[in-house]
């Protein structure tokens, strides 16, 4: 069997997972959009491609990416603004057209919790979806999209939001005030979780699954960037007084049993 893996989307995420791929003794193909990236790719140790999708079609040699690929990536988040920008779904069906013609049999899918929507309360891996924006729409099209083709094995990974060291939302909400629904909570998951998840899907051959990327920590959004800006000398975020009423969205990740994958990064720093 092939150890050759494809990181379609060589990115923030899929830079530091191909890099553990290689640790793990796979061979990596990964991808970027962009020429200036090829270097540090190959420099890494991962065969690098020049891929980039678009609704009209795929540029580059998608096909010598995928060859001998026998698990694929799937990385690549949709690039909209309300009801402005381009087909996400268009992109993924000439994508989809070459995974078959490929031969690729396994896939994860790289998708958000978004595709819930805005529904109140605890939601895990058995939750129907309830996308509200274009962009959550489209996602779970794509999802589908792989998901009801018999013959892939797709599996979902639906992350939350994504922080590390040098990414967090907190550094665009320090300082502002009048922010609405600080009684939620958060829904988050760090960087080393997220490329830990994914190798554990690999590793333990988690196929045909959805699963919720998401950290078990769950703190309100007030008190949770207070902390966190706080810890970083910036001026908190205030809040509206919470007002009784919706609970807001809590997206648990319920599919592992219990310790079958144990969380590595707690979200506060």
């Amino acid at each position: 069997m092939s150890k050759t893996i494809g990181v379609l989307g060589c990115g923030w995420l899929g830079f530091p997972l191909a890099q553990a791929l290689l640790k793990d003794g796979y061979t990596v193909h990964g991808s970027t959009t962009s020429e200036d990236k090829l270097e540090s790719l190959d420099k890494a140790g991962i065969t690098p491609f020049l891929i980039r999708l678009s609704p009209g079609g795929i540029e580059g040699d998608i096909q010598a990416f995928l060859r001998g690929v026998s698990i694929l990536v799937i990385n690549v988040p949709p690039r909209l603004r309300g009801k402005e920008g381009e087909n996400y779904l268009h992109k993924l069906e000439h994508l989809r057209v070459q995974v078959r013609e490929s031969g690729v049999k396994k896939i994860i899918f790289a998708s958000s919790t978004s595709v819930y929507g805005d529904q109140e309360g605890q939601l895990d891996e058995n939750s129907p979806p309830s996308p509200q924006t274009e962009s959550g729409r489209q996602l779970l099209a794509a999802e589908n999209l792989f998901r009801e083709d018999p013959d892939l094995r797709t599996t979902i990974i639906r992350f939350g939001g994504l922080i590390g060291e040098d990414r967090h939302p907190v550094s665009r909400l320090a300082g502002r005030t009048d922010l609405r629904n600080g009684h939620h909570p958060v829904n988050l998951i760090h960087q080393t979780d997220a490329v830990s998840l994914l190798q554990f899907i690999i590793h333990k051959d988690h196929w045909d699954v959805i699963i919720n990327g998401v950290a078990p920590e769950h703190p309100t959004k007030q008190e949770y960037y207070r902390s966190e800006a706080l810890k970083r000398n910036l001026l908190p975020p205030e809040y509206q007084p919470s007002a009784e009423g919706k609970p807001g969205k809590q997206v648990d990740c319920k599919y592992f049993p219990y310790n079958t994958y144990v969380f590595l990064t707690s979200i506060f720093s």
